[in-house]
């Protein structure tokens, strides 16, 4: 029985270990999301519907052989710039930012450049010796700044740190000397002054919040405290699903999207949160062998690349919501409700299931 599940998953190029991983944090962001919305089922149902079309997108995807999606790559890349700077021109406005088109649908171009940006650099690392040489450093690097700066300009700072660090991966990953990546260190802790000028002051106002949330409980500072309320008052292992106070009673802000990893501390607790980050290890460390396995430049860059920012993602999420990191509104994977995210994320497993299941044909 088994073996003819095992078979039947190969038919659909889905690799086994990583989709039990993601359906383990699906299944996890389902309970959350239902405590978290005060036992909507309308809402419940309409995440359903998203994590429905999210599998479509990762079948999609799994479909698609690396090789196509390398000669794909980059005309992948220059639709997305056209989409940022159709934002920018003529897109929606919603919470004092630019960050939207709708179509018919509303979603976010920068989530696109989430993929696109390191299929285009994987693409360009392909064809030329390894560790790459100055030049096409500086080469990837172009590639990835010119998306980073307009994503800023929408402005969408998180956005565009993330997808910094998605870029900065796939130059690590290439192997390049010790002597670069001091460098790369060094300029950037020389530049956060600079950085700190051109932040707008409603960021900056969330970095000082971070060093000191009591100076402003009521205001800047009230997610975080209700935040860290709500996890401490979960202790070991937790008040019980549908029964934390902080969630049900409505002080937690924004408790279905950026901060529904507190609901998940207050109801399940240390053990509960535990739980749910190894599972997101498994899935990162699953995708990371699946890099190690990869037959090409392409591959091996790329599938490391989404495995260790999907790391970088949950990271900032928690760290954010346990008051380590700004908040910066960067939703929880797979968890959090929302669409596009999980449409991207879902894609980008597709992708790494794609470069799986292909190798093991090719070895035959």
């Amino acid at each position: 029985m088994a073996a003819r599940g095992s078979r039947f998953l190969g038919h659909l190029h889905v690799d086994g270990p990583l989709l039990i991983g993601i359906c383990a944090i699906l299944g996890v962001g389902l309970l959350a999301l239902y405590s978290a919305v005060g036992q909507n089922t309308a809402m419940l149902t309409a995440q359903g519907m998203r994590i429905l079309l999210a599998m479509v997108a990762l079948l999609i995807m799994a479909q698609v052989e690396p090789t196509l999606l390398r000669r794909a790559a980059p005309w992948i890349y220059v639709f997305g710039l056209v989409l940022l700077t159709l934002v920018l021109v003529s897109g929606d406005v919603g919470k004092g930012a630019k960050r939207w088109l709708d179509i018919g649908v509303r979603f976010q171009p920068s989530e696109i450049m989430k993929l696109a940006l390191p299929m285009v650099m994987a693409w360009y690392l392909h064809e030329r010796p390894l560790p790459p040489s100055a030049g096409v450093i500086l080469a990837t690097l172009v590639f990835m700044l010119v998306p980073v700066a307009m994503i800023g300009l929408q402005p969408d700072l998180g956005t565009a740190i993330l997808i910094g660090l998605s870029g900065a991966t796939v130059v690590f990953l290439s192997g390049i000397g010790v002597r670069y990546i001091f460098s790369a260190i060094a300029i950037g802790l020389g530049s956060m002054p600079v950085l700190w000028y051109m932040m707008h002051d409603y960021q900056k106002q969330r970095v000082l919040t971070l060093l000191d949330p009591d100076r402003d409980p009521l205001g800047s500072g009230y997610h975080i405290i209700q935040s860290k309320i709500a996890i401490g008052s979960g202790g070991i292992f937790g008040k019980g699903w549908l029964n934390g106070s902080q969630g049900q009673l409505e002080f937690l802000p924004e408790r279905s999207t950026d901060f529904i990893f507190a609901v998940i501390g207050e109801e399940f607790g240390l053990m509960g949160a535990a739980a749910v980050l190894l599972i997101y290890l498994f899935i990162v460390g699953r995708g990371l062998a699946i890099a190690t396995m990869a037959q090409d430049t392409f591959s091996r860059v790329l599938a490391g690349t989404i495995s260790i920012t999907f790391f970088f993602y949950v990271f900032v999420n928690s760290a954010m919501v346990t008051g380590l990191l700004p908040v910066v509104g960067v939703p929880l994977p797979l968890i959090s409700a929302g669409g596009t995210s999980m449409v991207t994320l879902m894609a980008g497993f597709g992708i790494l299931m794609s470069i799986q299941t292909h190798r093991k044909l090719l070895a035959r």
